[in-house]
């Protein structure tokens, strides 16, 4: 039979939609649900602040009675603006592996980009770059981090079977733990943490929970990941509706043991480190729902018993500070952290492999690549 594109338009779609994944990777080890309540609050414009700048339409593949793929097809306008291009993107992006499923699913993405005067499709990328985003093209045999997507190996060639070109790579580094903060190795890190708060009047800044939910904090932590992310590929900044919405959803979860700032004399940030214990494996016992067992896997994965991971989120330096050293008060107050906590492992977010400032703090460790990531494109 056919395959057959429906729009997705009742609640009921929307869930089939956000839980197909589950069952086309029932068993597969590497792959992370998504928590259902976290998605349906991105792919319903209702709940999801980007909606004031962001067009969007879900689809679902069918085949022989079944669902056998879903797409997003979105356009985010401020993105478009800012980085003055006409780009329609796919994410949220599953199929099985059958060339006539991936084929229908794109081709109704173009279809919904052509309509809207759009000259090129990219992705997997979403509304904003807190959206899972890239395809897995390398890394395969490695579990998932909480943020980002999964994807079996067959996807990278359907797209590029479908004439999809790289726009754009990124790669995630596997960092081991050092045992002892004060072996020798780490003494220019130690000495220039030490000299830069003598000469330039910064210091550390634990924030506390209220700062960051109710005193402003957030606020000003998303100002300066706006500055800092702001020349990396396809970032759309974020608008103080979107900075509220993701203080209370990402922010307000986090364990602040393992939240740096750098300020200075006026409490001014000026660097940032966020970091959360692993609670990939947590998720996936939870199977995508806090409920009713959930919650409690994922409460004592953060606090109560470690996964031996932790994910290094966000990290950024005010573009200014860049130059002065100021990372390594970073790697001082969170590496010691980390030994405390009994990690062995960290795992890096997606770093674009143009980036190369974002990585070469990782040379004073025993680091290794273990994922690499794409963005396909093409012209419409």
């Amino acid at each position: 039979m056919p395959v057959e594109i429906r729009q997705v338009e009742s609640k009921q779609d929307l869930r089939e939609f956000i839980t197909f994944p589950n069952r086309l990777y029932k068993g597969n080890p590497y792959f992370v649900p998504k928590m259902a309540f976290d998605e349906e609050n991105s792919l319903d414009p209702a709940k999801n602040p980007t909606s004031e700048f962001c067009e969007s339409a879900l689809y679902l593949a069918y085949k022989d009675g079944k669902t056998v793929g879903r797409v997003a097809a979105i356009i985010n306008h401020r993105a478009n603006d800012t980085w003055k291009h006409d780009e329609v993107r796919y994410g949220w992006i599953d199929f099985i592996d059958d060339m006539e499923v991936s084929a229908a699913l794109l081709s109704k993405v173009q279809d919904f980009g052509r309509a809207h005067g759009m000259k090129k499709i990219v992705g997997p990328l979403g509304f904003t770059d807190f959206d899972a985003e890239g395809m897995v093209v390398d890394g395969f045999d490695k579990i998932s981090t909480l943020f980002l997507l999964y994807n079996y190996p067959y996807y990278p060639k359907h797209l590029e079977a479908l004439g999809y070109k790289k726009e754009v790579d990124w790669i995630e580094y596997n960092i081991t733990i050092p045992r002892d903060y004060n072996d020798p190795k780490f003494e220019r890190v130690r000495r220039i943490a030490s000299l830069v708060k003598e000469r330039y009047h910064v210091h550390v800044k634990k924030p506390t929970k209220a700062e960051v939910m109710r005193k402003g904090l957030g606020q000003e932590i998303f100002k300066m990941i706006n500055k800092t992310y702001g020349p990396l590929y396809n970032f759309t900044q974020f608008t103080p509706k979107m900075v509220d919405t993701y203080v209370k959803s990402y922010l307000g979860f986090i364990d602040m043991r393992y939240v740096t700032l750098i300020v200075d004399d006026s409490d001014k940030i000026l660097a940032f480190g966020i970091s959360l214990p692993s609670v990939t494996r947590a998720f996936q016992k939870a199977g995508g729902h806090l409920f009713p067992f959930g919650w409690f896997y994922v409460l004592k994965s953060m606090f109560l018993k470690h996964e031996e991971s932790i994910e290094l989120m966000l990290a950024g330096v005010d573009p200014e500070w860049q130059k002065t050293g100021i990372y390594a008060l970073l790697f001082d107050d969170l590496v010691p952290r980390y030994i405390k906590g009994g990690f062995k492992y960290a795992e890096t977010n997606a770093e674009l492999e143009t980036n190369i400032k974002i990585s070469k703090p990782w040379e004073m460790f025993d680091y290794k690549p273990v994922k690499r990531r794409r963005i396909y494109g093409k012209d419409l």
